[in-house]
Formats: C-alpha cells, structure tokens, sequence
C-alpha cells in the first residue's frame, strides 16, 4: 500500500514537516508514470482548468480507514504522520467541535455567498468525517476524545437531529438559512452519517471499533505477514518491482505467459491459472533476482489464437 500511495519528500511533507503521508488516491491508470505517484488525478466539481491535480497534492481523512480495518496500527508512525497533515489542511473548528473536509479542493458544496451548488462550489465540512476519526481515537486509545467528536456530530444537526451531509463553516448567511456548525443545503438526512453514529454509539459501548475485523489485525499488526507477490495488471502495469517477491500477473482471461528475466538469452513459459473468481494468475519466479534485473514477458492468448504483439518490461529495485 506505501508503494502505491504513501508519498515522501514532497513538497508538502517539508512544508508541514513530515517525513510523508498517504495520498487520497492514485491515479486511475498508472501505465503511462513511472509511478503510481506520478501523473494526475481527475477531480469533478471544480471549474474548468482546475480539475486535475498532482496526487501528492491531495489528501483525504480516507486514511484513517488503514487502521479501522486493522491493516495499520494507530500509532503507524506512516498514519501519525498523514493524520498531521490531515489536520493541517482539512480540519476546520466549527462552533461545537472540529470537523473535517472530505479533501483539499473539494469543489462539491456551496460557493462562497451561500448560492447552491450548481457542478462547481467551495466543499464543506462532513459531520461524518468526524464519526471515522472518533473511530481512529477509539483505536489509538482515547475513548473520551471520540465522546467528545461524537458530540459534534449530534450538535451539526436542526430539531429534528436529523444528521446532514455537510455542515456550514463560514458566517452566518440567515436569508439562505446557513448558520455556522448548522445543515447546509446538502443531503439532510444522510443515511450514511446516521450509519457512522449508530457504529460510533456501539464502539464507545463495546470499549473497541467494533468493525475493525480481527484477522487483518491478526495478519498485519501481529503477525506482521507481508505479501510474497507483486502484482502486474492492465489497469496497473507497474514499471519496477521491490526485490525479493514474486511477479505476479493478475489477468482477465486464461493466457500463456512467454517470459525471460536475462535479454532472451533463456526463456520461459507459464500458463495461467484460473482463481475461480474471474481472474487467472501466473507467478514468475523472480524471488531471486538481483537489484537491477529486468523481467520481459509477453501473452498468448489461446481463446483468441493471438500474441499480444507488445513485449513488456519489469525492473527489480530496492
């Protein structure tokens, strides 16, 4: 998941003093950079000739879901840093308690004067939002600070506690009906929100997050098991490889893998095998491989009676 999505040395790191953090999100295909990090993200709801931006300009509390689901510890110095930036670019203090944007640049609520969204607008503050990190304070340890947010929640609704999609966070507008920590003009209720306090009443409850699985928490914080594969795909077709694992390719039909890993001089063939679940795998053994070897393969594929007619090309790295 680092590979993908945890960037260092950014611009942002100097600039809120970590070593790096975890990204909102890659971009969709990652062919064409030589990494994940590289190249841009699409954006909807921001005007046009800004929406695309760099992923390690984009940040999202999303994160914080690595330690609900038990594949990060809470006190991941990778997570305690993210959350740093987190908090430096999209926690805002609202009148009864901090709460979060969904992302930087969220162009998805209303504009400045209060005027409706209309495709484009300034994102708000998600009430929600401050549901999941209650959650992440649950697992770091801090019960009464997710009592604490889980107030801000109840307080970011009307009379009729009926739980918004986004709360206001500029002055009050009262002819537009927006008061400060009060329903926007989003989603009221949204069901989503009232689903992450009802999770948040029965983790303060149980003492625990109660939909954290026990297994990944098992596999990953104790355990502390690693994958043995990295996985090539189409959607993904990654240009270099940590070394010590094996390359794994990751297809959606039955294909024979021609492949090489020293110029052609030898070569190798492996067939596909089926997962049953609409995916055929092959595995390379490429374990072995010293810093710096690169893997070339190309695929037959038997239902169609072709060669794929391109070679492509894996670096083993550090």
């Amino acid at each position: 998941m680092e590979r993908w999505t945890y960037a260092s040395d950014t611009d942002l790191a100097r600039q809120i003093g970590v070593v790096g953090y975890y990204v909102r999100i890659a971009p969709p295909e990652t062919d064409c950079a030589a990494s994940p990090l590289e190249g841009f993200v699409p954006i909807k709801n921001r005007p046009p000739g800004q929406s695309a931006e760099p992923p390690t300009h984009l940040v999202s509390p999303d994160a914080l879901a690595l330690v609900r689901f038990g594949l990060r510890a809470a006190d991941d110095p990778r997570i305690l840093n993210t959350i740093k930036v987190i908090d430096a670019l999209l926690r805002v203090q609202l009148p009864q308690g901090p709460c979060w944007y969904r992302y930087n640049g969220d162009g998805y609520g209303e504009h400045e004067d209060g005027s409706p969204f209309d495709g484009t607008g300034i994102g708000r503050p998600w009430p929600l939002l401050a549901g999941e990190r209650a959650h992440y304070e649950i697992a770091a340890g801090r019960p009464q600070v997710a009592e604490e947010l889980l107030r801000v929640i109840e307080f970011s609704t009307e009379g009729g506690r009926l739980i918004p999609e986004q709360a206001w966070d500029s002055a009050a507008i009262p002819e537009r009906e927006l008061f400060p920590g009060k329903p926007t003009g989003s989603a009221c209720p949204l069901v989503w929100a009232h689903s992450e306090y009802i999770k948040l009443r029965r983790s303060l409850r149980d003492g625990r997050v109660f939909d954290q699985p026990p297994q990944t928490v098992e596999r990953y914080q104790v355990q502390k098991k690693k994958s043995m594969y990295f996985a090539w795909r189409f959607n993904n077709r990654c240009r270099t490889m940590p070394q010590g694992k094996g390359l794994r390719l990751v297809l959606t039909a039955p294909a024979l893998v021609h492949w090489s890993f020293d110029n052609w001089r030898t070569q190798q063939d492996i067939s596909t095998r089926d997962t049953g679940l609409g995916t055929f795998l092959a595995d390379l053994g490429t374990e072995r491989l010293s810093v710096g070897s690169e893997i070339v393969f190309t695929l037959y594929w038997p239902q169609e009676e072709r060669w794929e007619g391109t070679n492509f090309s894996v670096v083993v790295e550090k």
